[in-house]
């Protein structure tokens, strides 16, 4: 009996916590001009990463440390994006759990990325 109680508890706690008004979008759309300009601001974050992964400082230091500097070279672009989100009044919630979304799928794939490079520049002085 108790264990039936305690699940009925969790359960109804938890739907509860997952009803909270702030942390949903209730049933709004953003505008053709709105998904244009999150469409171009995430063009331009992504080349502002291949930009700064393009200068030769970065080829001389550790790939994880070159994946830092240039993520955070970055980061006032990766700003005018959620710019563009506060002003459709997207709720702060999605709108940095997308950008934290993006931001992480970058640095893996420039990590990924600086890492073979700095594997090729091994391999080649080894040789």
């Amino acid at each position: 009996m108790k264990r039936l109680f305690i699940l009925a508890f969790v359960l109804a706690s938890s739907s509860a916590l997952a009803n909270d008004p702030k942390n949903e979008w209730h049933s709004t759309t953003l505008k053709e001009d709105t998904i244009k300009k999150i469409q171009t601001a995430q063009f331009n974050y992504k080349s502002c990463i291949v930009k700064e992964m393009q200068k030769k400082g970065y080829a001389s230091i550790e790939s994880r440390t070159a994946t830092g500097a240039i993520i955070k070279r970055c980061e006032p672009v990766l700003a005018e994006m959620r710019k563009v989100y506060t002003d459709a009044k997207v709720p702060d919630v999605i709108a940095d759990r997308h950008l934290k979304k993006m931001r992480i799928q970058l640095t893996r794939r420039l990590l990924k990325q600086l890492m073979y490079q700095e594997a090729a520049k091994a391999a080649a002085h080894s040789k």
